[in-house]
């Protein structure tokens, strides 16, 4: 079984690879968990975010925005001592004031999914990359995406942050053409065009 050709060994990786990497996702807690994460990301490795994924789950009410945006100084304090995340105020601040935002966006959009799939009418982007290096780290419509969201109050979600969002969540196709998962998931998308 080929695989995009990541270098790690670590099983949690592998797993979000072959399970999630590049899944359209539609689900908006999902959709902030990605937020969340990947903003805890800046500055650290993927597989580091990852090994406490399920930490920041139990940490953060598994990732409702609702009760997220309540979150006040006693709780950022309780925060700031759980090992298991990353213990950084700036990116916690940051995950409190994003869960407002994003509320807004689901008033204003009806969804934040409504919201972001709209940047590309719902059709993700497959790419055909051959070889890892080809993949680019932000992309004309990651700028876009970052901008409007840093206009609507958003941190922590600049173009590279963004294009990391776009990956996950399956608004574009990142794995190479050899990739197992790339195949998969370009049968799927066929198969929901014609249901």
């Amino acid at each position: 079984m080929k695989r995009c050709p990541w270098r790690t060994t670590n099983e949690i990786y592998l797993r979000y690879h072959d399970e999630e990497w590049g899944t359209p996702v539609h689900n908006e807690n999902r959709h902030f968990e990605f937020l969340v994460l990947e903003s805890a990301q800046a500055g650290l490795s993927w597989s580091t975010i990852l090994m406490k994924r399920e930490n920041y789950r139990k940490a953060y009410d598994h990732f409702d925005p609702v009760k997220v945006s309540k979150y006040n100084d006693q709780k950022i304090e309780q925060l700031l001592s759980n090992a298991g995340i990353v213990r950084n105020r700036r990116k916690i601040e940051t995950s409190i004031n994003n869960a407002k935002c994003f509320l807004a966006l689901q008033k204003e959009f009806g969804s934040f999914d409504r919201y972001i799939w709209g940047f590309v009418n719902d059709k993700p982007i497959i790419n055909r990359w051959k070889k890892i290096s080809e993949i680019p780290a932000r992309t004309s419509l990651s700028d876009q995406i970052s901008k409007d969201l840093i206009q609507r109050g958003f941190r922590f979600v600049g173009s590279t942050i963004i294009y990391a969002h776009l990956q996950a969540i399956g608004i574009v196709n990142d794995h190479i053409v050899t990739c197992f998962r790339y195949k998969e998931l370009c049968s799927e998308y066929k198969r929901n065009r014609k249901e």
